[in-house]
């Protein structure tokens, strides 16, 4: 078995972002280090292939995985992806070989957990927040799991996983290079909101109030809009597109629920006030605190609930006709949320420097120069 990486880009394109600047800083570390980049469709084939044509000469090759799909490529729409456990069985084969295999999602897991493959798998991690799932049994198969901070490692730790397969690297996502663009444009200049619904319908506030929440934020006047749900959320409400069309051609609004721009941190950047229930992409905009309001549309007795400890970040509207009202004294009442903001921000993410990738190479080719000691 020869020193190789496989690295598994199988699922929404929002995991690119947590996995591609790995892909880079191992280039850099170890130049020389062949790296397969498994590719479930002609997106992320589209989407990686291009980052790479900038590295000519580097041991790194796109390859498809068992299943492919062959979808229009355009500016980075999620496309449908193929059937993920047929196409793992496939790869399981094509990984016999290889001595680790790094992914961001659970689902790959099942490899390790399953089967008796000689194959390491690092984990790193691409949701953060008081509701990451952190006691999927599949999480246990992987040789390591690279977390943001401390503070998330000891949440593994308190969960019985070895102490040293939990690292804490930062937040490789700081490190993403390719990020699309800097902020739509819009025909006034006015405060911007981004509103980020959940796609899971427990977490969310889009079924009870998601599109009366946009209207009424349009209807205001005072602000431009960037409504970029989580992209799995069309999936489950369809209603999700027809509102997006309904908007279409208006110069105060923004709607964006699949292509890349939606998941590369452009919009987290852009925005100057973040509208949202339990997304972890809260915590990617309080990189850099700023206002913050948070719609509980499911009565969640929140404040005794660690699932909802984001929440601390801004204020909590309990019904639509307070939803208008908190948002104009949003920036006014900002220094009150503002400490409580960074310290969730330092202690969910770690290092945002962009330094996270480095380290998370590192952890790599430590897994890899450690064969089976462990």
């Amino acid at each position: 078995m020869r020193d190789r990486v496989a690295f598994l880009f199988l699922g929404e394109t929002l995991l690119i972002p947590h996995l591609f600047p790995i892909v880079e800083a191992l280039a850099d570390l170890a130049p020389d280090l062949p790296q397969d980049l498994w590719v479930s469709t002609s997106m992320h084939e589209a989407l990686i292939g291009g980052w790479l044509a900038e590295r000519s000469g580097a041991h790194i090759r796109t390859r498809r995985a068992p299943g492919f799909r062959r979808v229009a490529v355009d500016a980075g729409t999620n496309p449908e992806l193929p059937p993920k456990l047929p196409m793992l069985a496939g790869l399981a084969p094509r990984l016999l070989r290889v001595p680790v295999a790094v992914c961001a999602e659970q689902t790959s897991l099942w490899l390790p957990r399953l089967l008796p493959l000689p194959t390491r798998f690092v984990k790193t991690s691409h949701g953060v927040g008081s509701m990451s799932a952190r006691d999927d049994r599949r999480r246990r198969a992987a040789w390591r799991t690279l977390v943001p901070s401390e503070r998330e490692r000891r949440t593994y730790l308190e969960r019985g996983m070895p102490p040293e397969r939990i690292v804490a690297t930062g937040y490789v996502k700081a490190g993403f290079r390719q990020r699309s663009y800097a902020r739509p444009d819009f025909a006034e200049q006015r405060p911007v909101i981004l509103y980020n619904p959940h796609w899971q319908q427990h977490r969310s506030s889009w079924w009870r109030w998601g599109a009366e929440v946009v209207r009424r934020v349009l209807a205001e006047g005072k602000w431009n809009l960037i409504f970029a749900p989580h992209q799995r959320l069309v999936e489950r409400a369809p209603e999700v597109r027809a509102l997006c069309e309904e908007l279409r051609g208006r110069s105060d609004v923004h709607c964006d629920y699949e292509s890349f721009a939606a998941v590369d941190g452009s919009y987290t950047a852009a925005a100057d006030l973040y509208l949202g229930d339990t997304s972890s992409q809260v915590l990617e905009f309080l990189v850099r605190p700023r206002p913050c309001v948070f719609l509980n549309a499911g009565e969640a007795a929140w404040q005794e609930d660690p699932s909802y400890g984001m929440w601390v970040a801004g204020e909590v509207v309990d019904t639509l006709e307070a939803l208008l009202p908190a948002l104009a004294r949003a920036s006014a009442e900002h220094s009150r949320f503002a400490a409580a903001q960074a310290a969730l921000a330092s202690e969910s993410l770690g290092d945002t420097s962009g330094a996270a990738p480095a380290r998370a190479a590192a952890e790599i080719l430590d897994v890899l120069r450690a064969g089976g000691r462990g």
